[in-house]
């Protein structure tokens, strides 16, 4: 199986996040600040080696919570 950004995801995402193409962890890749925003929802395609091959969609939500309050 290999995981992968949907192809909707936008550029500050995929910036801001990684994802491992093998176990489909993702991960953070800078600070996140409540001020800017308070969640992200990342679009994740998983597409298995089957011929032909078959993908699955989800959607995955990351909330900030502001620390300070």
């Amino acid at each position: 199986t290999l995981y992968l950004f949907s192809r909707h995801v936008t550029l500050e995402i995929k910036e801001m996040f990684s994802i491992d193409e093998v176990d489909g962890e993702i991960r953070l890749q800078g600070k996140l600040d409540y001020e800017e925003t308070d969640y992200y929802e990342i679009r994740i395609e998983a597409k298995d080696n089957g011929s032909p091959p078959l993908s699955g969609h989800c959607k995955v939500v990351v909330e900030v919570l502001d620390v300070n309050d």
